[in-house]
């Protein structure tokens, strides 16, 4: 079982949340076209001046880093790491 090579992209994605009871919204489901991905763990999430970081865990067992424009309201990908040869674009 072997990970591929990390690809470094940013793409505008849908995000849907779910919003808990602090009123935080939390990454549900990553959508990129007619794909659409589980987000099954959040591994982490931080905090930068203009943006929202999750790096989470899809369905797909690939590793997504996803970054949310707080003036701009959109969200991007940034990082997405595939295993076991297994592309987002299949």
């Amino acid at each position: 079982m072997m990970a591929s090579m990390p690809q470094k992209t940013n793409m505008q994605i849908k995000v849907n949340c779910y919003s808990g009871y602090r009123g935080e919204e939390t990454p549900k489901y990553i959508s990129m076209g007619t794909r659409k991905i589980e987000v099954n763990k959040i591994l982490d999430r931080w905090i930068a001046p203009d943006h929202r970081y999750f790096k989470v865990l899809g369905d797909d067992n690939a590793i997504y880093i996803i970054r949310h424009d707080q003036e701009k309201w959109q969200w991007e990908l940034t990082f997405f790491s595939e295993i076991d040869g297994q592309s987002i674009m299949d």
